[in-house]
């Protein structure tokens, strides 16, 4: 344990946005289920109103950091291939 006081703070931030990212990180894949499911329905419209929804979220994500913005990039780019392959 941490007897230095800004130690001790670091340790209390870490902590919070931690948590605060894996909120984020299982909100996101959440979306990404949704999206896969709908395509495995064959349900393009639903497909494309959750990727939109999905594509805001992970850009937030990364804005926070919580995601590189090239692991960002790649996971819009999959799921929009995704949905963009349905016939």
């Amino acid at each position: 344990m941490a007897n230095i006081k800004s130690a001790k703070k670091r340790i209390k931030v870490s902590k919070t946005k931690q948590e605060r990212n894996k909120i984020i990180k299982s909100k996101i894949k959440m979306f990404i289920k949704k999206v896969e499911n709908f395509v495995a329905n064959n349900d393009k419209q639903s497909a494309n109103s959750t990727l939109v929804e999905a594509t805001k979220q992970i850009d937030m994500a990364a804005t926070k950091g919580v995601y590189h913005k090239n692991n960002a990039g790649r996971k819009i780019s999959r799921l929009t291939k995704l949905v963009n392959n349905i016939k």
